[in-house]
């Protein structure tokens, strides 16, 4: 009889422990980075002459698929290398979520590149994805003046082998 008990005590447990294991406890979180560039060639896309913007504001913003309306936003800054990190909770399987551009500490590159100023990421687990991490594209302002060094940068690009 002893032994009856204690085989059904061990299998309620192990159901239990079973139970638990298979779901996961914490709150879902992503940490969504990248990094803001200056544009200083005014190309439309990054080059080597671009630096990176420490002190931009990023806001990544989840928007529900059907209606549009926003559901989730999260800010950041980025640091000296002109990267961010913004920590998002939750799945948000049933919504497009981006990173936005919000504005540039410096007055010279504070114009928003067109294309450039948002970054799709998808934030759920239901992407085959297994890591927390999700890299946007890089985000990018227009700087007002081009480098005078963009111009023999920029006739490498248009160098073409036959």
């Amino acid at each position: 009889m002893a032994k009856l008990s204690l085989i059904v005590m061990v299998m309620v447990s192990l159901c239990a422990v079973m139970a638990v294991s298979g779901r996961d406890l914490a709150r879902p979180y992503y940490n969504v980075n990248g990094r803001v560039y200056c544009d200083t060639c005014k190309c439309g896309f990054e080059t080597p002459a671009s630096t990176y913007i420490a002190g931009a504001m990023v806001r990544v913003e989840c928007r529900h698929k059907e209606t549009g309306d926003v559901t989730y936003t999260a800010e950041g800054v980025t640091d000296h290398t002109g990267s961010y990190k913004i920590q998002v909770f939750d799945d948000h399987e049933d919504e497009y979520c981006e990173a936005v551009l919000l504005r540039s500490p410096q007055s010279g590159c504070a114009t928003l590149e067109p294309g450039r100023e948002r970054a799709r990421v998808v934030l759920s687990r239901n992407t085959g994805i297994v890591s927390n991490n999700r890299i946007a594209n890089n985000l990018g302002f227009k700087s007002d003046t081009v480098l005078p060094e963009c111009a023999p940068l920029l006739a490498l690009y248009q160098e073409v082998d036959d």
